[in-house]
C-alpha cells in the first residue's frame, strides 16, 4: 500500500487520463498511417509504432495499479509534534547554518525542484519520528550531516 496526498492522487489520475485520451489515440493513428504504407513485414514505422504502443500500455497499466494500491492521506490528520509523511520540515545544517525546508511525500510525489523528498530517502528516514529541537545525524552519499529540526508543519 502506497500513501499519497490528495494532490498527488489527482496528478496521477490526470497523468493516466492524458495517456489514455491523448497519447493512446496518437499512437493508434501512427499505427494506422504505417499500415497504409504497405507491407508490414518490412515496415520500420509500423514496428516502431507498435513498440511505442506496447510501452504506453505498460505505463498505463503500471500507473493504474499504483493508483489502485494508493491510500490518500488526510492532511488535516497530520500531526505537527513529530516528523511524519506529509510533514513540512524546516531544517538547519548544524555545521554550516544553512537552512532548508522539505516536505516528506510518497515516492510518486517526490520532486526536488518543489522541495518534496520521498519518505524513502536517507534524509526523510533520518527525520521520521523526531521533534522540533532534535539534532539528527543523517548518512547521505556525501557523508554524515547533522540537521537540527527548526519547525514542523503540514505540507
Amino acid at each position: 500500500m502506497a500513501y499519497m496526498s490528495q494532490e498527488g492522487y489527482d496528478k496521477l489520475r490526470a497523468q493516466i487520463k492524458q495517456l489514455e485520451e491523448v497519447e493512446r489515440p496518437a499512437v493508434i493513428q501512427q499505427i494506422q498511417e504505417a499500415r497504409e504504407k504497405g507491407d508490414l513485414s518490412e515496415n520500420a514505422e509500423y514496428d516502431a509504432a507498435k513498440e511505442a504502443q506496447g510501452k504506453l500500455e505498460s505505463k498505463i497499466a503500471l500507473l493504474k495499479a499504483q493508483l489502485a494500491d494508493t491510500k490518500i492521506l488526510d492532511t488535516s490528520r497530520v500531526k505537527t509534534d513529530e516528523v511524519s509523511i506529509l510533514s513540512k520540515v524546516e531544517l538547519r545544517m548544524v555545521k554550516t547554518g544553512t537552512k532548508m525546508t522539505y516536505t516528506i511525500v510518497s515516492d510518486g510525489e517526490a520532486n526536488i525542484r518543489e522541495n518534496k523528498i520521498s519518505v524513502t530517502t536517507p534524509i526523510a528516514k533520518g527525520l521520521l519520528g523526531h521533534k522540533v529541537g532534535d539534532i539528527v545525524s543523517v548518512k547521505v552519499p556525501a557523508g554524515d550531516i547533522d540537521l537540527e529540526i527548526m519547525n514542523i508543519s503540514v505540507g
